[in-house]
């Protein structure tokens, strides 16, 4: 068994851009119709991008967690990419900032060595 991560947007070039940069991704393939996925991430299982009809229309049911030594370095950096910053969240000890991409997918900025049962 193995695991993709497949993120249903809009317009995958452009999701893919921003994902490509906020993950340091070497690259891609595919030309957005339907999909783009980019290339192998180390650490990360692969990541692709399906253009759907549909918007998005409430909070993700799944989310990702980005573990990161400077939480708001990353959120600046990531901002600048083309992300909207939401909340901080302070729960069970634990610190995070919540995310936005450019097509609205929430996604979670968190503390290096802190735990995603939080997030």
């Amino acid at each position: 068994m193995h695991l993709e991560i497949g993120i249903d947007c809009s317009d995958p070039d452009r999701l893919a851009d921003f994902w490509e940069a906020a993950l340091g991704a070497p690259g891609r393939r595919g030309d957005g119709r339907p999909y783009v996925q980019l290339l192998d991430v180390p650490g990360l299982p692969p990541v692709y991008f399906q253009r759907v009809p549909e918007g998005k229309v409430v909070k993700n049911r799944l989310h990702l967690d980005l573990f990161v030594a400077d939480i708001e370095r990353e959120v600046e950096r990531l901002v600048a990419l083309g992300a909207t910053a939401h909340e901080e969240v302070h729960e069970g000890g634990e610190r995070w900032r919540v995310l936005t991409d450019p097509e609205g997918n929430e996604f979670c900025i968190c503390k290096e060595g802190g735990s995603a049962a939080g997030a």
